[in-house]
């Protein structure tokens, strides 16, 4: 392949491609990855060889689509081209820090040593000037007191420290995206303010005008907004990010964080199937992009399809990663209880079998199987299977961390043993229970790895309060969701009936003809679909 190349003030702009790398470089079984030719425009001038600074340039667009192996290769390959390359070794120790938005759940102590020798590597290599000291010492800042000091006060150094690099060398758009990308991945989850996610996009929008064809921009853009009040201001990065790098399998998935967000369901499953071909079932991407297809084709009362695409994710290889496992798990449940079928979530496997995938190693997947089977045990009335869950969440808590999947799974466990209640007896005792579930659900974000609750808490009780006639109160619970979660099939469905309960008709056949025109291409019949299409035809 021909290459193509702008000098700019000594700098190289590479319109960079895999095929640059040369073939045969593995991606590793957990990692996402690349696979051809177009992978957008970036431009990170350091002060090495020419062969080097081509490398490290192509090193840098793998790392902004998270294709960690294939960049950790490039960035040796930087620093066997010129040994006495220090930004070479601050690249490798850049994609040990894997994926911010998992952290610090992804950091063990093992691999903050192994940053630091990096960054060591990096000093004794060489650093040959002022800026790349500075990219050097932002890290260290990261790593440098692991034992004395918690990850949130170390992540809050380095976002400052690359604030500084970004302050000193205005010209360099590299050291502004990635301090974007610190900050925020640095969020605090409680902040219904939005604040540091606020202060990146202002870094990086007047940069995506700058330069549309960077793959980093728009991708932290997307991770930037992907919040439900924050969601439509990221729906142009979501168009252009797979077309900036095509050929990126995370790339191909990351738009659907934002269709998910804003209810855009087929847009979601075109991205999600374009990503898992790509991918091929060598990542974790496959695994991640189906078990978001799933959720989409549910959305669209599409259930054989969500069935058949969950069987061609359990037919790919098995992938030993958190964000497969949450797939394997998830996957099954969502069938089950988006659909209301208690019966079927009551005694659901986990898949792969225990027997041949390390559950142990991932509680707060695992958990999901626990939840999906206390829910259809308590909605099947069966009170004390469903205690036996609530009890197995709690076992699995215990097992868990970090304090956000805690948190989780202390919520999981609440619906359950609320729901369990609510078999028991459906009194106000059971509402309070499940009120006091979804307000403290409600008061978390949900996690990238996920495009959405298993089963929303405030869902739950807008079920119940359904249920026990409460027709207005569940009406309103359920328009809740539908703010928070737009174009929720399940909540919608609950719209309609409770409208249709509470004699709201104008609500009933507003909500029925939005149900109609989501779900005009469903292969499967549904009481609620139906109830919806006389609704609509009595008009």
């Amino acid at each position: 392949m021909r290459h193509s190349f702008v000098a700019i003030s000594g700098t190289c702009l590479v319109a960079l491609t895999a095929a640059n790398l040369g073939s045969g470089i593995p991606a590793a079984a957990d990692d996402v990855h690349a696979t051809g030719d177009r992978l957008g425009t970036v431009n990170f001038s350091i002060s090495c060889d020419a062969a080097a600074q081509e490398g490290f340039t192509r090193s840098m667009a793998l790392y902004h689509s998270f294709a960690w192996s294939q960049a950790m290769e490039a960035f040796k390959a930087v620093s066997d081209a010129d040994p006495n390359c220090g930004m070479a070794h601050w690249g490798r120790a850049m994609v040990m820090l894997d994926n911010p938005f998992l952290w610090p759940g992804s950091l063990t102590p093992e691999k903050l040593g192994d940053i630091a020798v990096a960054l060591e590597d990096a000093r004794e290599a060489g650093l040959h000037d002022a800026r790349e000291e500075a990219y050097v010492a932002a890290l260290e800042a990261f790593v440098r007191d692991r034992d004395t000091l918690d990850h949130r006060a170390r992540v809050r150094l380095f976002e400052d420290a690359m604030g500084e690099v970004a302050a000193a060398n205005p010209e360099d758009t590299e050291a502004s995206i990635l301090h974007a990308l610190i900050t925020s991945a640095n969020f605090d989850p409680t902040d219904q303010t939005y604040s540091n996610q606020m202060r990146a996009a202002k870094i990086l929008e007047p940069l995506f005008a700058k330069h549309p064809d960077h793959p980093g921009v728009a991708h932290y853009l997307i991770h930037t907004y992907d919040y439900p009040p924050l969601a439509e201001q990221g729906l142009k990065a979501a168009s252009s990010y797979a077309k900036i790098a095509p050929d990126a399998t995370h790339a191909l998935h990351m738009p659907s964080h934002i269709f998910t967000r804003v209810g855009q369901w087929q847009a979601s499953i075109d991205s999600n199937r374009e990503s898992a071909k790509v991918d091929g079932g060598k990542s974790l991407n496959t695994h991640h992009a189906y078990d978001y297809k799933v959720y989409a084709h549910l959305q669209l009362a599409q259930d054989g399809a969500a069935k058949e695409a969950m069987n061609e994710a359990f037919a790919a290889n098995q992938v030993d990663h958190f964000a497969t496992a949450f797939a394997y798990a998830a996957m099954p449940a969502r069938v089950s209880l988006e659909r209301g079928d208690w019966a079927g979530a009551k005694d659901l496997d986990l898949k792969p079998a225990a027997g041949d995938y390390p559950w142990e190693k991932y509680p707060h997947a695992e958990a999901i199987n626990a939840f999906a089977r206390g829910v259809g045990a308590a909605r099947s009335g069966d009170a004390e299977a469903a205690r036996e869950q609530q009890a197995r969440l709690e076992k699995l808590r215990d097992a868990t961390g970090p304090d956000y999947w805690v948190e989780q799974v202390n919520i999981q466990a609440d619906i359950v043993g609320a729901l369990a209640l609510c078999a028991e007896d459906p009194a106000q005792g059971c509402i309070d229970a499940l009120s006091k579930a979804a307000a403290r659900e409600d008061a978390t974000q949900k996690h990238v790895v996920t495009p959405g609750p298993i089963l929303p808490a405030r869902e739950i009780l807008a079920d119940i309060l359904l249920e026990q006639d409460r027709a207005e109160k569940a009406l309103i619970e359920y328009e809740a969701v539908l703010g928070k979660e737009p174009n929720r099939y399940r909540a919608l469905a609950g719209a309609i009936e409770a409208a249709v309960k509470a004699n709201n008709m104008e609500k009933a056949r507003s909500h029925a003809k939005h149900l109609m025109e989501q779900a005009a291409a469903t292969d499967s019949e549904r009481s609620s679909l139906e109830l919806a299409r006389r609704i609509v035809s009595a008009q």
